[in-house]
């Protein structure tokens, strides 16, 4: 009876069962399992001290940003240029502050006192308002070749009526707009994951010191975006990565994919989850593989739990 009973126990348990690898050599798996979220606040720094051997793009990956970005935050004209013990923000400026007048202001034109009739009885403060010498930028007097003037009279003019229609469109407008500052700028975690690659797992996160997973394939097999984001980088200057390219998914995540034989997509495209984004190879690799990371606030994380339990 005891016994039976821990039978019963043991098959209602829940457990995280091995991967499964099919005549293909793709692992599978017969269970999904969903990790928490994790929460831990942004760690990083608003500055950094450049070591011997660092690079402008392994700071980047190191620290989760574009190192686009970086150079231009940092004045940097090129971002292959940079000396150990340089401090670098990591954090874009806050724009400078106009004291001056705004160029789209309105500019009134003064002219000379004019002479005025006025009726017996007028009060003091009444001929002050008719002999008023202020007179807006419309006149024709004025010389309408000045850029300054240009922007101020843009600036004055009325905005046109919305026709007919024009209300739905913006909304359609705006929502396109809003949609993709959310995929990128947002702080919200990615809301799915798909496998980069299909293949048998060669290497966990951890092991050896892996800052990712490493998944066997053949040579010019499809790799795709693991989720929806913008390229960050594409080429082979991180040393130890090969062909790499890097995706910025939001201000928390972004995803790298390394030892590519060609890389398909460039820098600054915008990429939906599931798109072909390279080709798998053994740049600087020992063999054919992909090399996969996630990197939350540049920080690489395990990689197996965002992903689905089977790959697609």
């Amino acid at each position: 009876m005891c016994i039976a009973l821990c039978l019963l126990v043991a098959c209602s348990a829940t457990s995280n069962r091995a991967p499964v690898v099919d005549g293909h050599g793709n692992t599978k798996t017969t269970a999904k399992t969903k990790s928490p979220p994790l929460k831990e606040p942004d760690w990083r720094p608003a500055s950094y001290t450049v070591k011997k051997g660092d690079t402008l793009y392994s700071i980047a990956l190191d620290h989760g940003l574009d190192y686009r970005e970086l150079a231009q935050w940092n004045g940097l004209a090129d971002p292959n240029v940079i000396l150990a013990d340089q401090v670098l923000r990591l954090t874009e400026p806050k724009p400078a502050v106009n004291a001056g007048m705004p160029a789209t202001a309105r500019i009134a034109v003064l002219r000379a006192p004019k002479a005025v009739r006025a009726p017996a009885g007028t009060t003091l403060s009444q001929l002050e308002v008719m002999a008023e010498p202020k007179e807006l930028l419309a006149d024709a007097k004025v010389n309408r070749s000045s850029a300054v003037i240009a922007e101020a009279k843009t600036a004055t003019r009325a905005e046109p009526e919305p026709k007919a229609g024009d209300a739905e469109t913006g909304r359609l407008a705006s929502n396109k707009i809003t949609s993709t500052s959310t995929s990128i700028d947002s702080d919200d975690d990615v809301d799915t994951w798909q496998w980069p690659a299909s293949g048998k797992l060669l290497q966990g996160f951890g092991d050896n010191g892996a800052k990712g997973v490493d998944v066997s394939g053949k040579r010019g097999q499809a790799v795709y975006a693991a989720a929806a984001g913008k390229v960050v980088y594409s080429g082979a200057g991180l040393r130890g990565y090969g062909r790499l390219l890097i995706i910025k998914h939001n201000k928390t995540y972004l995803s790298a994919y390394a030892h590519n034989q060609q890389l398909l997509v460039k820098e600054g495209e915008v990429v939906k989850k599931g798109d072909k984004i390279a080709e798998m190879g053994d740049s600087d690799a020992d063999q054919v593989k992909l090399h996969f990371e996630i990197r939350r606030f540049g920080k690489p994380v395990d990689p197996l739990k965002f992903l689905p339990a089977e790959k697609s």
